[in-house]
């Protein structure tokens, strides 16, 4: 497959008053066309970070990248001026963000917003924007969209607004969508309904799409490849069966461990992760999991781990990958 995004030795830092944190320090993966990519870890883990700066949504100051390459199509995004990269958000790589309320404009109608980015990057008319309006709305299954394209982002529930946002990402049929925890405000029946969307909007026009999220249950049916990021690194990364079948990061087991599995007996007691994300102003060296880790050593306190290659594209930057996988095998 061809790459379509490829992020490389990625590393952004805040200013803050306590200090400079590190929220993503030296991530690098990629997306080819028309695939799935979830980026999966807890909050603060920097999984949002990393894909603000591939739109250049950044604030400068206080914050700032300090290393890396965000390539697209073999185009260093982080040297693009502000008008170029207005031209590839929403035209050619799109967003939807986590809540859509604090994303919509109250006091705008939904036909207004759907329509602006259509008029903008494709030079439609207000005729062919809101034609198109109507049957992005069909195409995301909200009913009666030429009723519900005048009217307010209040009039509209949860899941629907989160509809409305898959439509405003696809109005410019970008080549890649970045969905940051789309589904964290929503029950568990919307959730299914809008990730079973996702996958089958990007099936059918073939766009790629990155997921991020917490929760490495809800990216277990519809990701090709998983990366799993904790303090700012991706300790883990291969395609989804290796990442839920044979996982080689403490961190990834841990996630696995604390949701419900079909694969496990009935009334099997979840087992969370102990202790509690690090500081990320204060981190201490060697790896970042450490602290939590049941398998940690001194070498691990001490030094940070590389990545370890596995087997067909699954790595692990752990020291322990063996008793890992010795204990899950028992």
């Amino acid at each position: 497959m061809t790459e379509l995004l490829e992020i490389q030795d990625l590393a952004v830092e805040f200013v803050t008053p306590i200090g400079r944190v590190q929220a993503v320090n030296g991530i690098s993966y990629s997306v080819a066309e028309g695939e799935v990519v979830a980026v999966v870890g807890e909050s603060g883990s920097g999984k949002s970070v990393s894909a603000q700066a591939t739109l250049g949504l950044i604030p400068q100051p206080p914050g700032k990248i300090t290393s890396g390459k965000i390539r697209f199509r073999g185009e260093n995004l982080l040297e693009l001026d502000d008008e170029a990269i207005r031209q590839v958000r929403g035209q050619r790589v799109a967003m939807i963000f986590q809540e859509p309320m604090t994303s919509l404009n109250p006091v705008l109608s939904i036909g207004r917003q759907l329509t602006e980015a259509m008029r903008l990057h494709l030079g439609l008319s207000k005729a062919e924007a809101d034609a198109r309006g109507i049957e992005l709305l069909s195409l995301v299954g909200i009913p009666d969209p030429d009723r519900r394209l005048v009217q307010y982002p209040h009039q509209f529930s949860g899941g629907m607004r989160q509809r409305v946002m898959i439509a405003m990402a696809l109005a410019c049929e970008p080549e890649l969508i970045i969905a940051d925890e789309p589904t964290t405000a929503l029950d568990v029946t919307i959730q299914a309904q809008i990730l079973e969307l996702m996958k089958d909007l990007s099936a059918r026009l073939g766009v790629a799409l990155i997921i991020i999220t917490h929760n490495l249950g809800v990216v277990a049916r519809y990701a090709h490849r998983v990366n799993v990021m904790y303090a700012g690194r991706i300790v883990e990364r291969g395609n989804a069966d290796a990442i839920y079948g044979n996982p080689a990061h403490p961190y990834t087991v841990g996630l696995l461990n604390s949701v419900p599995r079909m694969d496990k007996p009935r009334g099997s007691p979840l087992e969370p992760i102990p202790g509690n994300p690090p500081d990320p102003a204060n981190l201490a060296p060697g790896c970042a999991f450490a602290p939590r880790c049941r398998f940690a050593t001194e070498r691990c306190v001490q030094e940070v781990p590389d990545f370890v290659e596995l087997a067909d594209g699954h790595a692990a930057a752990c020291f322990e990958i063996e008793a890992v996988r010795r204990e899950a095998a028992e």
